[in-house]
């Protein structure tokens, strides 16, 4: 679904990936883990070409991603979640659902407001509150409805869960759970190590801009030396 190659980023003059290798099977969930400021949230803004990669392949799903511009790469299927939701603040929850929403794959089984509001029940009550009203755990599950809104086949969500509270968490994670069993391939980042292992396929970690351990979830959970070294675990 996603093959990521020899991929650097720059900014301005100072380089931020140096060859980053990762790839996404179908319907996998797969983890992007690092310590602050290692390059994971540039690794998205990457895929997304929010940063111009200036070297390597981002192939997804056939297609190849560097050179094309955000919105083609959005509407060959990939939907992201981005740190701090940004949703809209004067919309309200329907609307922000809506005013994004799409199906340029001709999806058999498109996501509906109805759909959003099964995955996440909390927000029923919500339809017409402002962005700016709601909570953050309300914030965040808008936010990956929105993304789900335009059907996608890989959602990214940076930093899913980070800032709330136990339970939304949890509700945030088994969202995310029901999200991989209809198919939807997903990269996630998050700090919640335990509740990304129940769930991830592979896991990639990240140090100074280069993949320096990958694996699935087993071994993560084996390697005490990785995890300590790399996560501070």
């Amino acid at each position: 679904m996603l093959k990521i190659t020899g991929l650097t980023a720059h900014y301005g003059n100072s380089q931020a990936l140096f060859g980053i290798d990762m790839e996404i099977g179908t319907g996998q969930v797969a983890t992007l883990l690092g310590r602050n400021g290692m390059g994971k949230t540039t690794t998205i803004s990457s895929i997304m070409a929010i940063v111009a990669p200036s070297g390597g392949s981002i192939r997804f799903d056939g297609h190849e991603l560097v050179g094309r511009p955000s919105h083609k790469i959005a509407n060959l299927g990939i939907g992201l979640v981005p740190e701090g939701r940004q949703i809209f603040p004067n919309l309200s929850l329907r609307e922000n659902l809506v005013a994004t929403a799409s199906n340029h794959l001709d999806a058999d089984n498109p996501w509906t407001v109805e759909r959003v509001l099964a995955l996440f029940p909390e927000l029923q009550s919500r339809l017409t509150s402002m962005g700016n009203l709601l909570s953050g755990g309300e914030q965040q599950m808008l936010a990956i409805g929105r993304a789900l809104m335009t059907n996608p086949k890989l959602l990214i969500l940076d930093e899913a869960t980070e800032g709330l509270a136990p339970l939304v968490r949890q509700k945030i994670w088994a969202a995310i759970g029901q999200i991989k069993q209809q198919g939807i391939s997903i990269l996630v980042v998050d700090k919640n190590l335990k509740d990304l292992l129940n769930i991830a396929d592979m896991n990639y970690i990240i140090e100074r801009g280069k993949v320096v351990w990958s694996g699935d979830s087993p071994q993560l959970r084996d390697d005490r030396e990785a995890l300590h070294r790399f996560l501070g675990v």
